[in-house]
């Protein structure tokens, strides 16, 4: 719901006037201004344009977030749920809290948002409304939590439950960068001792098989890495250039091309452990969402509703949309999970015990958690998981050197001995 800027003409002690005021709509308008200014009469009231400046700002902004675009970590926004949490708990106003709460937060991206939420506010904006304005910088987990907090009533419990998941969630992340620390400075090792040899110690192999005359006899390992070679010395700036330009391209169609997005999306959940990362990620999220949503008395299809909204994979996203279609229809939450395939049978079984015994919230709490500790054993035997991947690219690297280089070495003896 975006607000739309409207043009008040008014009669004051005699004299008329005009402001601009933004709001939803016209009635909207009448009653922000009539609140304002109670002494007045309105003559007229139209819709028009941004002024100018306003335009040329929000241009500049735009530009300057597509270029240095600033996101808001995730402590600085536990932080600020936190405070909202405690000051709402209070009794304060929320428009107040979110007001106090943007002054003291600390970094400038989340003071500007908190800022632009008091004045939706104060237009008569919710919060959720408001909120999803930021979906990006917030995420998805947040407008739901907030959405929670507006729909039952008790804003405290939900912006304090969305705090201890945005910690979780941070913690996983910590977590993740820190067991896949040790891959990278490995990876990165091989790669650079890989193009240092390419650069410095290849070419002078070359030089001599030249000398020899073995150009056209040399072996396979020896012609590959010789090829190589003369790629990333004639050509290795231009090869960088393209892997840039290529990631670039990627990352942008995937932002853009929700046909490139899904297809994505379909083969990452393929991929050897990032694939399971993200189902495990992706799935305990959902299930933390849909039995907060349940336990606080939102109907299953609404909750359902909300908590795909926080499903990041596009294609765990339309899986999870047949289900409220399915429970639309009349069939169990039981039936409508198990035709999904996402999960396995003990859990089915878990999820068909909590329906029938009314205890549904509990038992998705539960399943919530088997996702968490798959999620957690992959995140912290990471190192295990890859190193046999490292090992073999390893072994193949070397392997090409060895053979590449000797091999035409103990040709050349042999057939000087002969």
């Amino acid at each position: 719901m975006s607000l739309k800027y409207f043009e008040v003409v008014y009669s004051n002690k005699g004299k008329q006037a005009k402001t601009l005021l933004q709001a939803v709509n016209r009635a909207d308008t009448i009653r922000i201004f009539k609140a304002r200014n109670p002494d007045s009469a309105i003559v007229r009231v139209t819709e028009t344009t941004a002024p100018l400046n306003e335009t040329i700002e929000k241009l500049k902004n735009n530009v300057m977030d597509a270029i240095f675009k600033k996101s808001v970590k995730t402590e600085f926004l536990v932080a600020s749920f936190r405070q909202l949490a405690v000051m709402a708990n209070a009794g304060i106003p929320i428009h107040d809290s979110v007001k106090e709460v943007g002054k003291a937060a600390a970094d400038e991206k989340l003071r500007s948002i908190f800022a632009k939420m008091d004045e939706d506010l104060n237009a008569g904006l919710s919060m959720t409304a408001s909120a999803s304005a930021f979906k990006e910088e917030l995420g998805d987990v947040s407008i739901a939590m907030i959405e929670l907090g507006e729909n039952t009533g008790n804003m405290a419990e939900s912006l304090k439950k969305l705090s201890d998941i945005l910690e979780e969630i941070n913690e996983n992340k910590k977590k993740f960068k820190k067991a896949i620390r040790y891959p990278i400075m490995i990876i990165t090792a091989m790669v650079a001792a890989f193009v240092i040899l390419m650069v410095y110690v290849v070419p002078k192999f070359r030089d001599i098989f030249e000398q020899l005359g073995a150009g056209d006899k040399l072996p396979l390992p020896t012609k590959i890495l010789l090829n190589i070679e003369y790629a990333i010395n004639n050509y290795g700036l231009y090869i960088l250039g393209v892997c840039i330009v290529a990631f670039f391209l990627i990352t942008r169609s995937y932002k853009n091309n929700p046909i490139f997005h899904a297809q994505c999306d379909r083969y990452v959940l393929k991929v050897y452990l990032i694939g399971k990362i993200i189902f495990y990620s992706n799935m305990n999220r959902f299930t933390l969402i849909l039995s907060e949503l349940i336990r606080a008395g939102i109907p299953v299809v609404e909750a359902l509703d909300t908590s795909i909204l926080t499903v990041t994979n596009t294609t765990l996203q339309e899986k999870l949309s047949l289900v409220k279609v399915s429970v639309q229809r009349g069939i169990s939450l039981t039936d409508s999970f198990r035709e999904t395939g996402l999960f396995e049978n003990m859990l089915i079984q878990m999820i068909q015990a909590g329906e029938q015994s009314g205890t549904l919230d509990m038992m998705l709490s539960k399943v919530t958690d088997y996702f968490k500790s798959k999620f957690d054993e992959i995140i912290d035997n990471l190192s295990s998981y890859i190193e046999p991947i490292l090992l073999a690219f390893l072994a193949c690297m070397v392997l090409l050197m060895a053979l590449g280089i000797f091999m035409p070495m103990w040709e050349m003896s042999s057939a000087v001995k002969g």
